[in-house]
Parts: structure tokens; C-alpha cells; sequence
């Protein structure tokens, strides 16, 4: 019995020492609790709050330690809206200051949110955000916290307005990032490059010649355009854009278009490829031929003029050639903007076709008939015209004949006689004139008319009104080394050759004769076809002198005859007397 009781004593002792020790653990757990809660409540932590009653404006917080703190309203509605908030919810809070005034904690949601985040940050992480402003340098963004994006970390191109991007969502990377300092930088170029090289990988891995692919335009130059394939880019050349004139890439495409384009060439070692937009669709120029045929009248738009033509679409991709010397028959034009204007409608007809150099030549003259097929009917050789002077040139002037054709006097049949060296010492723009029609040429379009064949030609008859030995008396005109020129009448001229001015030596005609001067001569020979009279003075001297000689010798003869009559006389006297005797 009595070991019974010691055994029940001691059992009874352990307990009690059981119960005092738990006791005194549950004591240090609340002591220790209490510490840790007095540090907690140290400015600057974050802790776990309680709300315990929500008010209009705020929302009070037991953050432990006997301690409640109260913070704006505005902090949880952002995120929750007001009816999301009741008594009993627990948020992560940061304390900004201890016990104020009042007894209160000054709490903050909002920076115990931030300060979660920028725990949370670590450089090379990739994190959403959105662009909110424009800063020197770049660009602000949210991330949850404020990052800066550099200007040249916004895409992989330098972007030139950078006010499109505000507001717009995209993933960045955390190049740089001093949570000390709270500096954050992102690039949005990083991560375009990874994915860029990516796209570029399985592009080259699937791109072929021929193959028909899906791009976005991403440059336009003057002589093309660069599209993204994926990665990889590739060059439309502005005459693989259209089968059609394109006289910008910009007429057709603009920066951002997504298009179909057919790979042409691709040089995989030097990742260079050749793009084609029009080769999706058939060759227009297949179907010319049997759509155009030569002679067919058609229908197209002016596109272009030039110095030397207009060039007319006739559908797309097939334009053909009005030459300037193809627009009128009668009229010159010196540029195609005299007669069409870029955009007018124009009908025309197919003069000939060049397919291998996709050329169709097109006549915009021949919609009409040709006047010069009709002009001789109308205007016979030999018809007397009469029409106003349009242009004078230093080979003869053009007259107008009909509309749009004008007839050419040549200098040479202005006059019959008068030596003409501009036409303009006779006519002037706008004169009057009456003409001859002396020849038309159709085929190279010529008119020719005369002047001086409305009256007789007077070398006709000058072989007979100035017959060799007639003596003529004229004024000098012209004094030569060779010679002097004697006008015998009006506008007709004859040569007294230095050999034939005088029997004695002379030093120079100019030394016998001046101009102006008056002359007699005699005519020695008429050439009327070279329209030549040759005359002299030597031999009207020598004719003057045998006329002397002759009638002295005449007169002598007479004298002589006289003499005998007189003598015969006296004789036949004195014998009659004689036989009288």
C-alpha cells in the first residue's frame, strides 16, 4: 500500500510538474508572439490587416498588437469596388508611420501592393504593362510600378511618333532594374528579336521558289517595297507590283498591309529574296493578241505624256503607244499636251502589236479619214488657190490651203526674174496670196504651189525679142572680177564677160564700170534654158567700127560712081560736040 502511494504521489507530482511546464511554454509562445508583433509594427513592414469596420470614406485595420490603423476607401474600390469590401477580409498593408495622434496606425494598401511587386521584379523577367506617357527619352510605363521604356527599346525600328503607342498593352523585358534607387528599364526590342529569330528560323526552313506567302509590308522605298515574310525580309520590286504603271510603291501599298506575295528568287546562303505581286495573277499580256487586233478600233485612259507620245492604259497592265506624229494628219503638234490631257478617255486604233516587248502602237489620227486622200480631188494640179501666209522660212513661205494643210512656195518659184534671197522681203504672216498648185505627194504629205507660174515665163521669149546682134541699152546691176551684169529689162539680166568689154587691156571691170552705171551692148547668144544672155561691148565697138568703115567706103563707092557719071558724062558731051563738028 504504502509503495501504491509513493507510486500515486509521484504520478500526482508529474502531472502537476506536466501542467506547470505547459503552462510556462503557452506563456513564452504568447510572449514571443508579442514581440514578433511589436516588430512587425515597425514603419516600413508589411503585414497582414484585418478590416474591422468599413466606413463611408476609410476602412479601419487590426493589424495585430492591440493596434488598428485606417486607410482610404479609394485604395480598395480601384481594385475590389465598394460593395467588394466587408469586415472580416485580410490584405497585405504597409506601414507608414506608427501610433499618430489619434492612436492610429497609418496604414497603405496600395504600397504594400507595390512593394509586393518590386519583390516580386527581377531583371530578365518578362511582365506585361501599359503605355501611359511620353517622357524625354522614351516612354512610362505600368507595370504594376512605373519602368521606363528608351525610345530605341520600343520596337525593332526606330518608330518615328511615338503618341500611337499610349495607352496600347505589350510585354517587355527588365534589362535593367535598382530596386534601391526604384529604377526600372524595359526593352520591347528584346523580346521582338527572340521572336523575330524564331519566326526567321521556321520561315527558312519552309520557304521555296514559287511558294505563294503571306507578308506584311514593312518599308517603302522608291524602287520597292520590303515585306516581313516572318522573320526574314524580302524585296517587291516596283515592277513586280503590278502588270499595270505604278509610279510609287506608295500608290499601291502602305506600311502595316498584310499581302499575299510569290517567292521569285531565294538565296538561302545569302538569305536574299525576290518577291512578286503581280505574278499571282495571270499575264494580261497573253490575251493582247486576240483582244487588240490590228485595225480594232479600242477605248483607253491617258496615263502618261511625253515628249514624244501618250501613253494609253487599256486595261490593266496593258497600255499601248499614241506617237506624236499619230495625232493629226494636217496639224504639227510639238507635245501630246497640245491634244490630250492625263486621265481624258480616248478612242484610237491598233497600228501594230509587239508582244515579246509588250508594245501596242496606237493611231489616234486614223479614227478619221485622211484629207490627204481627198486633197487632189479637191484641188487638181493647176487650180489657182488663194490663202493666207502661216509661216515664213528661209527656203520659201506656207500658205494655207484647207484646214490643216498648208501648201509650200518655194522660193524658187516666187519670182521669174527677180533674185529673191528671204522670202520675207516680199511677204509677211497673214499676206494674201494667190498660188498655183504644182504637185501633192500623198505619201509624205506635200503641197507644192507657185507664184510666179499665175503669169507667163519671159525667157520664153526672150530668145526671140533679144536675138544675137540686137543692141540693147540697160543698167549695170552687179560689177564682178569676171565680168559685169547688164539688166536688158526689168528682172533680166545679161553677162558682159571681161573678155568682151574692150579690145584694149583693162586692169578690172570694176575699173570700166560702176553700178548704176548705163551700157550699151550687143547680144551675142541667149541660152533660155541656163537663162543666160551673154553680151558684149567689144563687139558693138567692132560693129560700130565696120558700120564706119562701111559707110565710108560707101560713101566713097558713091563719091567714085558720081565722079565716073560726071566724067562719062563730060565725055559723051565733048564727042557729040565733036561729030557735031
Amino acid at each position: 500500500m504504502v509503495e501504491d502511494k509513493s507510486k500515486f504521489d509521484m504520478d500526482s507530482e508529474d502531472e502537476d510538474m506536466d501542467d506547470e511546464s505547459g503552462f510556462g511554454e503557452m506563456e513564452q509562445s504568447f510572449e514571443d508572439m508579442f514581440e514578433n508583433s511589436l516588430r512587425e509594427l515597425h514603419a516600413g513592414n508589411v503585414v497582414v490587416g484585418t478590416i474591422v469596420q468599413v466606413n463611408p470614406d476609410s476602412v479601419v485595420v487590426d493589424v495585430g498588437g492591440k493596434s488598428e490603423g485606417v486607410i482610404p476607401l479609394s485604395e480598395f474600390v480601384g481594385a475590389l469596388g465598394e460593395e467588394g469590401i466587408k469586415v472580416g477580409d485580410q490584405f497585405d498593408v504597409l506601414i507608414e508611420r506608427t501610433e499618430n495622434e489619434s492612436g492610429l496606425i497609418s496604414l497603405s494598401k496600395e504600397k504594400a501592393d507595390r512593394q509586393k511587386i518590386w519583390n516580386a521584379l527581377e531583371e530578365g523577367a518578362v511582365v506585361d504593362g501599359r503605355i501611359i506617357s511620353r517622357i524625354k527619352g522614351g516612354l512610362s510605363v505600368d507595370i504594376g510600378v512605373n519602368a521606363f521604356l528608351p525610345g530605341s527599346q520600343v520596337d525593332l525600328r526606330p518608330v518615328r511618333n511615338l503618341d500611337k503607342m499610349l495607352g496600347e498593352t505589350y510585354q517587355f523585358k527588365i534589362i535593367k532594374l535598382n530596386k534601391r534607387r526604384g529604377n526600372i528599364v524595359l526593352s520591347r526590342r528584346v523580346l521582338l528579336e527572340d521572336q523575330r529569330e524564331n519566326q526567321r528560323s521556321d520561315t527558312l526552313k519552309t520557304l521555296e521558289e514559287g511558294q505563294v506567302i503571306e507578308g506584311v509590308v514593312k518599308n517603302l522605298t522608291d524602287y520597292g517595297a520590303f515585306i516581313d515574310l516572318g522573320g526574314i525580309d524580302g524585296l517587291l520590286h516596283i515592277t513586280d507590283m503590278s502588270w499595270g504603271r505604278v509610279n510609287h510603291p506608295s500608290d499601291i501599298l502602305a506600311v502595316g498591309d498584310k499581302i499575299n506575295v510569290k517567292v521569285l528568287k531565294f538565296d538561302r546562303e545569302k538569305e536574299r529574296v525576290s518577291l512578286g505581286l503581280k505574278q499571282i495573277a495571270p499575264d494580261p499580256w497573253l490575251d493582247v493578241e486576240a483582244k487588240y487586233p490590228v485595225g480594232n478600233r479600242i477605248t483607253g485612259k491617258v496615263v502618261s505624256l511625253t515628249d514624244y507620245g501618250a501613253f494609253i492604259e487599256l486595261e490593266e497592265g496593258v497600255e499601248g503607244l499614241i506617237h506624236v506624229s499619230e495625232m493629226s494628219w494636217t496639224k504639227r503638234i510639238k507635245h501630246p499636251n497640245k491634244v490630250l490631257n492625263i486621265g481624258d478617255d480616248v478612242e484610237s486604233v491598233v497600228l501594230a502589236l509587239d508582244i515579246p516587248n509588250r508594245r501596242i502602237s496606237l493611231g489616234l489620227k486614223q479614227v478619221e479619214s485622211n484629207p490627204w486622200e481627198v486633197i487632189g480631188e479637191k484641188f487638181p494640179i493647176g487650180t489657182i488657190i488663194e490663202g493666207q501666209v502661216k509661216n515664213i522660212t528661209d527656203f520659201g513661205i506656207f500658205v494655207g490651203v484647207d484646214e490643216g494643210i498648208d501648201g509650200l512656195v518655194h522660193i524658187s518659184d516666187l519670182s521669174w526674174t527677180k533674185r529673191i534671197k528671204h522670202p520675207s522681203e516680199i511677204y509677211k504672216k497673214g499676206d494674201l496670196v494667190k498660188a498655183v498648185v504644182l504637185n501633192i505627194d500623198r505619201e509624205n504629205e506635200r503641197f507644192s504651189l507657185g507664184v510666179k507660174q499665175l503669169t507667163p515665163d519671159p525667157w520664153q521669149s526672150i530668145p526671140t525679142r533679144f536675138a544675137p546682134g540686137t543692141i540693147i541699152r540697160g543698167q549695170v546691176t552687179s560689177v564682178t572680177d569676171f565680168g559685169i551684169f547688164l539688166e536688158v529689162e526689168e528682172g533680166i539680166e545679161g553677162l558682159i564677160h571681161v573678155s568682151e568689154i574692150s579690145k584694149e587691156k583693162i586692169d578690172s571691170p570694176k575699173s570700166f564700170a560702176a553700178v548704176g552705171d548705163e551700157l550699151e551692148a550687143v547680144v551675142l547668144h541667149v541660152d533660155n534654158v541656163e537663162r543666160k544672155i551673154a553680151l558684149s561691148i567689144k563687139h558693138l565697138a567692132d560693129r560700130k567700127e565696120k558700120a564706119e568703115v562701111d559707110a565710108f567706103l560707101g560713101a566713097q563707092r558713091n563719091a567714085t560712081s558720081n565722079f565716073g557719071d560726071l566724067l562719062q558724062g563730060a565725055l559723051g558731051k565733048a564727042g557729040t560736040d565733036k561729030d557735031e563738028e
